[in-house]
Formats: structure tokens, C-alpha cells, sequence
């Protein structure tokens, strides 16, 4: 073993004095590359790490202090023979592997202070550098972000302002937003926001023009709050009212909040400077709105207590027309506003109040009545004058024709204005004599100069009542004359009612057809199926009844009544033929000749094969029933056969119902004029009527003749 130690002694030697003049090289090696040191580093740096990790930091300052001087490399000559002679003591190397490795440079990396790389070493300790740094924080102002601040004016130029608010750096502002304050000059005091307090150059970023708008909401606010006034310049007119600059914001002036009485002119407070009250603010919005009226309103209602307390009725005072409606107007008496009624201003009849008063204008009135509790005022004008009645003439008295002008009409008559302040009444029964009462916009318009009658006159309760019909003859007067009974007289159909129809003979006079007196044969359930208004009719003077005004007319009574010839013609026994036009359990309508109406039973609808008459057949009828007065006629058709099977003979030959029955009458002369009664199957007519009179005379002078023979 000695001799192998000898032997490794004996090969250290060459390369330690190998490593001595590599040692005296390396001051000289400035100008080598890295990538040679690194070549000549590596292999030791790998072998310092793979074996004797522990000996590797000792390694680098060594290499460090090497060319400080002149002896390292006789030094470090030295110190690798000591190392030599020492390495064959030291225990042997252990190989690590590869895993085992990693994980110390694993460990390495993460124990390494990466703070403090590429840093140079900190001349202050922790404690004295957090000392100097609160030093320093105290020569400066702590400001912070989108907060208001007081800074001075450093310099000016045309285009920017620099301000110093105490911070590292000054803020630059453009001049545009120091418009307001024409005379800023350098050393003046300003509000500036801090929107940044570094951008991306380091430039500490301020706005006056944000600073005032924060500053003026918080002002605005202040001033809702507390009740206090502000003073602002009004900049312009807006609809509705005025926009005002107050502490730098726009707020909105109602018209109606600019003063106490209406303002017509705004344009007259543009530009000027006034004091407001904030009545309302809109946080959400930022609006604001303000009011003069306000500051003066408690002045005002002090003055109301005051003057109402010496007002007293029927005082006369001054005032100024402070606004106008169609109901009257509103008069400014000092300080506290009265109204006069439409009506109380002229005794006259007036249609809006412009007519007789204007804005602005002075006028006297008279105090009729006040509350003081609801501060309300009645004011009177006409009173001031006396009433026109008692001008009115004394000698106007019933029966007198005046003269006067519609001014209002009504659906129960027409004013007319006789004098100014004084009118009359014509009811719209005095408008005419017919008795058929009209609105009063079918005689007169307003404007229509008239001419009428007093028909009565009160001075206490100032009523004065007119006629114009009086003026005309009444036509009732000589009714009798001009209308007697039996006169026939052709008149216009004015209405129709359910029981008649009402004809004007003239202008005042007509009278009422019944509804009975319209025909003498047809059933006429309503007016309206024989005649309609507007149409002429003729009539018959029935009945006069000159109190009451009641004219009794008929129509019918015109001809002669066709029941005196029926009665002729229709004799009990006498066939003829019919027309079933309703049929009910109780027997049928049948329909006779000229519109006549006649009723079967139902047991006299029976027909000879034993069936019953049905509705629309045409058969032959018997006269069973004839009765004048009530108009009524009974017919029967099973009579036709009977009287044929009773008449049979009781042996052989041909039954009497073998020919025609004939229809029972007295002689030819009644035959023929059945007969022409049965070729005639219209409705009856006036004429028609004129034409059965002719045949009961022909009938009468056939059966004399007959009779002769």
C-alpha cells in the first residue's frame, strides 16, 4: 500500500506544476472567448459536482480571488498539491445516479433566491430603508384617484395651464376649460379632479372642468339640503321656462316658478343674475330645477294676512288684470289676487271676458265678498254703475212694441236685448200661434233685429217678458167663420200618432183626424198605412172647440157611407163569392167584394164531401148575419149546399142541385147589379165608393120598374 501512494505522490507532482503555469496564464485570458473558458471549465465544474458537491462554492471563490494578484498562481500552485496529497486521505467517491441527481438540482433550484439576481448588493438594511421611505412619503400629498383637490396656477400658456396640487409631479390642463375665469393668472387657486395620478408617460392627469361639475352637484346638493338661496345667471330661453347656470350646472327655471303673476316675455330675464330656491333634483338624470317665485312666496303670504285683515265689503280698490280665462278674470290687488265673475262685469250680456278688459290694464273694483280662511276674493265691476233697470224707461208698460236684438237663444225661447243691461223673453209659445211648439233657432238668429210685444213687466225681480205672435191676428178669433162645421178643407199632414193624424189647416190652426175617421171600409191599424207627414190631405170641420184650440176632423166623411149601399147588397141569404185569407180553430176572414171583410164560423166552413175550407180557397158564401153599425158580416159556405139538399124532391127527378144556385136578390135588377159588384174585386177607393152610391140608385130604379111591371 505504501508503495502505491508513493507511486500517486509521484504522478501529482507533474500535474501540479502543470496547473502553476496555467495559474500565471489566466490574468492574460481577458480576450478569450466564453466558449473556450467554458471548455476549459466544464470538465472540472462536472467532476466538482458529480463527486464532491459539498467542496463546489469553496471551488468559485477561488477562482475569484485568483487574479486579484500577482502570487495566485504559486498560490493555487500550492493549494492543488495540497489537495493532491490530501485526496488519497479522503473516502472514496460514491456514484450517484442519474435520479438522485436531478433531485439535488431539484432542490438547488428551489432554495435559490431569485430576488436577488442580477441585483447589486443592498447598501440599507430592511429597517432603515421602510425608516427613509415613510421620510419621504411625508414631503409629499397622499392623494388618491376621481377626488376633487385645491391646486395654484405654476404657469400659463395659450394653449395649457400647469397646476401644482403638492404632488411628485404638476398637472397640465387645456386653457379651453378655464373659459369661465377670463382673468386666471399664475399663483390663483383652482379646484382640479384627479383622473389619474400617473398615465403611460408618468404624467400626473387633472380637469378643472370635472372638478367644478363635482363641486356644483355637491354645492346643488348642499343647497336642497339646507335651504339655503344660490345665485345663477340665466343663459337662455327654453319652452317652458328658462335654463340657468348655477355653480357651473344647467338647471331649469319653470315659468311658472319665475314670478308670483304670469310671465308673457322671458326673453326679458335672459342674461341677468338672480337668486333661486332648489325645488327639486333628479339624481338619476342630473337634472335639476329651481325657483324665484320661492324666495318671494313667504313675502307674499304675509302680505295677504296683512291685507286681508283691512278688507272689507263694497271697498273700492285698484288693480292690475293679471290673467283671463273664459270664466272671468284675475286682478293683482298688492300682493293677493280677487276674481270677477264673467257675469259681474257688465250688466250687459258678454261672451268672453276680452271683450270688455285686457292684461296689464288698471281697472277699479268693488269687493263683493272674501274668505280669509281659503284667501279667496270676489270682485265686482258692474256694481261701480247703476243698474240699467232703473234707467229703464218708467212708461214701458204691457201692450207696448219694442224694439231689441237677439243675443242668446235657447230650446225655451230667445233674449232680446231692449237696452244695454236689460233683456226680455220670448218664450217659444209666444214664437208663433201653433199649437205645435218649435225650437227657437227655426224664428230667430243671434244678431236678428226684432220687433215685439210687452206682454208683461216686473221691476222688482227685473224680468221682462216678449211676444211676436202678438203681433198677428189670432186666428182663432173668427174660427167659426173662416172654418165651420161640414166645411171640406184641404190641409198638410204635420205628425202622426197611434190614435190619429194632425193636419194644419194654416199657420196656428190645425186640428186631429181620428183614426177612425180615415175610412169607412178598410181596418187601418196605424195612420202611417194611409197616409204620411207632408202630404196633403182632405178633411171635413167635424167638431169646433174654440177655448180649448181643438179642431175635430175626418177624412172618411168626404163620401157617403158605403154600409148604406153594403146594406143593400149584402142581403141575409144573397151568395156570394169569397177568398179565405185567414183561418184560425175559430173560423176564417173571408174576402168579400170591394174589400169587404166578412166571418165564417168554423162549423159554416164545412164543405160538401165533409173536408173544411183551408186559407186562399175560393168558395162560395151565404149571408147568414148583416150588422150596419158594427160593420160586421157573417157569411157561410156549408148554407150553399144545405139549402140544395133541402130543396130536393122526395121522388125521381133531377135534384135541384144539378143547376147553378142562383144568388138570392129582388128580380133582374138585383142580379145585375150583384153582378157587376162581383166583376169589380179591387179594394175600395173613394171612387169606388162613388160607384156603389150609383149602383143603389140603379138598383132602387130597377126594383120600381119591377115593380110597375
Amino acid at each position: 500500500m505504501a508503495e502505491k501512494k508513493e507511486a500517486a505522490a509521484d504522478k501529482a507532482a507533474p500535474k501540479a506544476k502543470a496547473a502553476a503555469p496555467k495559474a500565471e496564464k489566466k490574468p492574460a485570458a481577458k480576450k478569450t472567448t466564453k466558449k473556450e473558458e467554458t471548455k476549459e471549465e466544464a470538465p472540472a465544474e462536472v467532476e466538482a459536482v458529480i463527486a464532491e458537491p459539498a467542496e463546489k462554492k469553496p471551488a468559485r471563490a477561488r477562482k475569484k480571488v485568483a487574479p486579484k494578484t500577482e502570487e495566485a498562481p504559486a498560490e493555487a500552485a500550492t493549494e492543488v498539491a495540497a489537495e493532491a496529497k490530501a485526496a488519497p486521505e479522503k473516502a472514496p467517491v460514491v456514484r450517484q445516479t442519474r435520479e438522485e441527481r436531478l433531485a439535488d438540482l431539484e432542490e438547488q433550484r428551489n432554495s435559490f433566491d431569485w430576488t436577488k439576481l442580477n441585483k447589486k448588493t443592498e447598501v440599507y438594511s430592511d429597517d432603515e430603508r421602510s425608516v427613509m421611505e415613510k421620510e419621504y412619503d411625508e414631503t409629499l400629498t397622499s392623494i388618491t384617484e376621481h377626488e376633487v383637490l385645491d391646486g395654484t396656477v405654476v404657469s400659463m400658456t395659450k394653449r395649457e395651464v400647469v397646476v401644482n396640487i403638492g404632488y411628485k409631479s404638476e398637472g397640465v390642463i387645456p386653457t379651453s376649460e378655464f373659459r369661465h375665469n377670463p382673468d386666471l393668472k399664475p399663483g390663483d387657486g383652482v379646484e382640479v379632479y384627479v383622473e389619474k395620478t400617473e398615465d403611460a408617460e408618468g404624467q400626473l392627469v387633472l380637469s378643472h372642468k370635472k372638478a367644478r361639475m363635482t363641486r356644483a352637484w355637491e354645492r346643488v346638493n348642499d343647497a336642497r339640503d339646507n335651504d339655503t338661496i344660490v345665485t345663477g345667471q340665466v343663459k337662455c330661453r327654453t319652452k317652458g321656462g328658462l335654463i340657468v347656470d348655477v355653480f357651473g350646472l344647467e338647471a331649469f327655471l319653470p315659468g311658472s316658478q319665475i314670478d308670483v303673476k304670469p310671465i308673457r316675455d322671458y326673453d326679458q330675464y335672459v342674461g341677468k343674475k338672480m337668486e333661486f330656491k332648489v325645488v327639486k333634483i333628479n339624481q338619476e338624470f342630473k337634472n335639476v330645477v329651481v325657483s324665484h317665485k320661492a324666495l318671494i312666496e313667504a313675502e307674499i303670504e304675509q302680505q295677504k294676512v296683512e291685507i286681508m285683515q283691512k278688507l272689507e265689503k263694497g271697498q273700492v280698490l285698484e288693480g292690475t288684470v293679471k290673467n283671463i280665462t273664459s270664466y272671468g278674470v284675475f286682478v293683482d290687488l298688492g300682493g293677493v289676487d280677487g276674481l270677477i265673475h264673467i257675469t259681474d262685469l257688465s250688466w250687459g250680456r258678454i261672451n268672453h271676458p276680452e271683450e270688455v278688459v285686457e292684461l296689464d290694464q288698471t281697472i277699479n273694483v268693488v269687493i263683493l265678498d272674501f274668505d280669509d280662511e281659503k284667501k279667496r276674493i270676489a270682485l265686482g265691476v258692474k256694481q261701480l254703475e247703476s243698474h240699467p233697470w232703473d234707467a229703464l224707461d218708467t212708461e214701458m208698460k204691457d201692450d207696448d212694441v219694442i224694439k231689441g236684438k237677439v243675443v242668446v237663444l235657447a230650446d225655451y225661447g230667445a233674449f232680446v236685448e231692449v237696452a244695454p243691461g236689460v233683456e226680455g223673453l220670448i218664450h217659444v209659445s209666444e214664437m208663433s200661434w201653433s199649437q205645435h211648439l218649435r225650437t227657437a233657432d227655426q224664428f230667430f238668429k243671434v244678431g236678428d233685429a226684432v220687433e215685439a210685444k210687452v206682454i208683461a213687466i216686473d221691476r222688482e225681480e227685473r224680468k221682462l217678458s216678449l211676444s211676436t205672435r202678438q203681433l198677428t191676428p189670432d186666428p182663432w178669433a173668427d174660427i167659426e167663420k173662416r172654418y165651420p162645421v161640414e166645411s171640406k178643407h184641404t190641409g198638410r199632414v204635420t205628425n202622426l200618432s197611434s190614435f190619429g193624424v194632425f193636419v194644419e189647416l194654416e199657420e196656428g190652426i190645425d186640428g186631429l183626424v181620428h183614426i177612425s175617421d180615415l175610412s169607412w171600409s178598410k181596418k187601418i191599424n196605424h195612420p202611417s198605412e194611409f197616409t204620411k207627414a207632408g202630404e196633403d190631405m182632405e178633411v171635413v170641420v167635424l167638431e169646433i172647440d174654440k177655448e180649448n184650440r181643438r179642431l175635430s176632423l175626418g177624412h172618411k166623411q168626404l163620401e157617403e157611407n158605403p154600409w148604406d149601399v153594403f146594406e143593400t147588397v149584402f142581403t141575409i141569404g144573397s151568395a156570394h163569392q169569397g177568398t179565405i185569407t185567414t183561418r184560425n180553430d175559430k173560423g176564417g176572414v173571408v174576402n168579400l167584394p170591394y174589400g169587404v171583410e166578412g166571418f165564417a164560423p168554423s162549423r159554416h166552413l164545412a164543405k160538401e164531401d165533409g173536408s173544411k175550407a183551408a186559407a186562399d180557397e175560393t168558395l162560395e158564401f151565404e149571408i147568414i148575419e148583416f150588422n150596419k153599425d158594427a160593420k160586421k158580416i157573417i157569411v157561410s159556405h156549408t148554407k150553399t149546399f144545405e139549402a140544395d139538399m133541402d130543396s130536393r124532391p122526395a121522388t125521381g127527378g133531377a135534384p135541384a142541385g144539378d143547376k147553378k144556385r142562383k144568388p138570392s136578390g129582388k128580380g133582374k135588377a138585383d142580379n145585375k147589379a150583384i153582378k157587376k159588384i162581383n166583376e169589380s174585386q179591387e179594394k175600395t177607393t173613394l171612387g169606388d165608393l162613388g160607384v156603389l152610391s150609383g149602383l143603389k140608385e140603379e138598383m132602387e130604379q130597377a126594383e120600381k120598374y119591377g115593380k110597375k111591371k
